[in-house]
């Protein structure tokens, strides 16, 4: 049976969702989520899909999950892959799958849509610059964990990559410069140099081209 993501292109978080799936050799699809265009917020998506009204929602039979962090560790249990290969290794996956949630892709998220994707004349510049100073903060802790290490846990690519790395290769600017760190730019070039990598727009559905 094919698993079902529903997700949109422009969703950091959709892309955790969907690079898990991509690199897991299970099967599945894309769903579009019409996001800008209000469907996450609509009665029909919050009772039929999700009830917290945000996308990704992965739909695998009678499974139906939302929450990339727990998207990613369904599939490391379904499949055995990505999720550590040892007690120690699990706990520190899980410990920064929820670094990542809370001190870096929560304020990337934001900051990138505050900067992108609402009218110019409506973008809060004292909100903007206040959450990059905070982005960089966390680029500096990944960048430093990152020194003489190919991965952040372990010896291949594990959940805690494919959280922390969600926003990154996004195109649009929201204060990151992979030449400004060294150490994350060979990080995210190794996790792009795995078969089957690809980047947000090109592995699923929407793009903000398809608004201009």
């Amino acid at each position: 049976m094919t698993i079902k993501l529903h997700c949109f292109g422009e969703s950091g978080h959709s892309y955790k969702a969907a690079l898990a799936l991509q690199f897991s050799g299970l099967e599945w699809e894309p769903v579009f989520v019409d996001f800008f265009n209000g469907q996450t917020r609509s009665p029909e998506y919050r009772a039929e899909v999700n009830e917290m009204g945000e996308a990704p929602v992965m739909i695998d039979g009678d499974v139906k999950l939302s929450q990339s962090g727990v998207i990613q560790q369904y599939i490391s249990d379904k499949t055995g892959k990505h999720g550590g290969t040892s007690p120690e290794e699990k706990l520190e996956v899980l410990r920064w799958v929820l670094w990542d949630n809370h001190k870096l892709s929560s304020m990337a998220g934001m900051t990138r849509f505050l900067m992108n994707f609402i009218p110019e004349d409506k973008r809060p510049q004292e909100v903007i610059a206040f959450n990059q100073g905070r982005l960089k903060s966390a680029y500096q802790v990944l960048d430093n964990h990152l020194k003489g290490r190919d991965w952040i846990v372990g010896d291949g690519l594990t959940n805690a990559d494919m959280t922390c790395c969600g926003y990154l290769y996004h195109p649009e600017p929201f204060g990151f410069d992979r030449a400004d760190w060294p150490n994350i730019d060979r990080w995210l070039g190794n996790v792009s140099a795995l078969p089957g990598w690809k980047a947000p727009y090109d592995l699923m559905p929407g793009n903000p081209s398809d608004r201009a």
